[in-house]
């Protein structure tokens, strides 16, 4: 009896997948159409950086962008443009956005589900605070080295930081660990001021006012982890 239905079943999955090919051509598992939806949901869950996880999950919470403003400190057009994709608040500032929406930072970078990550040299995502005009004097980009591990407690970053003058020493929950691969950095830690050049590490409570910025005309790489 247990080898009838069996055979049954067989049968009934057998003719699902002929019925497939017949009007797809294709099996299950060949399918160019299917194979391209796949493609494009993966592309899509890449492409997802912080300003879109900020907007949906703002409008889970039920805030307007005024009153995310309003609660953060931050201002309202800096918001709408990372909303837009156009620019990128500084990562002291995420933190902040993530305290307001109960969310860890994790959440606002890329939300993993994996129990490991691997990132590859020759694929990371990069997430750039201005755009390709501005990235060349103003501001920084940054790489996420661990995108796609669940339940993160630290956020580990390769950025690349440009001179600028316009950034203000901000503070936040947490610590920071940074050390310098390239060029020279200048920290600012309460009333502290220290340049740190290739070689050199710092590691602080965020919570002291503090401010990291290119020295000189040259930009600088580094390795920052953060801990929320």
């Amino acid at each position: 009896m247990p080898e009838d239905k069996d055979a049954t079943i067989y049968e009934v999955f057998r003719e699902a997948v002929d019925e497939y090919a017949d009007h797809k051509g294709h099996d299950l598992l060949t399918d160019p159409a299917a194979i391209a939806a796949e493609q494009e949901t993966v592309e899509d869950r890449k492409a997802m950086g912080p300003g879109q996880n900020l907007r949906a999950t703002r409008e889970k919470r039920g805030f307007s962008i005024q009153e995310l403003a309003q609660k953060t400190g931050i201002d309202q057009h800096e918001l709408e443009q990372l909303e837009a994709g156009h620019t990128l608040l500084p990562l002291g500032q995420l933190i902040k956005l993530s305290k307001v929406l109960s969310l860890k930072m994790s959440d606002m970078i890329s939300r993993g589900d994996e129990p490991y990550t691997i990132v590859r040299a020759d694929r990371r995502t990069e997430f750039q605070r201005f755009g390709k005009l501005r990235q060349a004097s103003h501001g920084y980009e940054y790489v996420s080295l661990a995108p796609g591990k669940k339940d993160r407690l630290m956020e580990p970053f390769i950025v690349t930081l440009h001179p600028a003058s316009s950034d203000e020493a901000s503070s936040h929950d947490g610590q920071e660990f940074i050390y310098v691969l390239e060029g020279e950095m200048e920290v600012i830690l309460g009333d502290v001021r220290d340049v740190l050049r290739s070689g050199d590490a710092i590691y602080y409570d965020s919570s002291t006012t503090h401010l990291v910025r290119a020295h000189g005309e040259e930009p600088a790489r580094i390795l920052a982890v953060l801990v929320s």
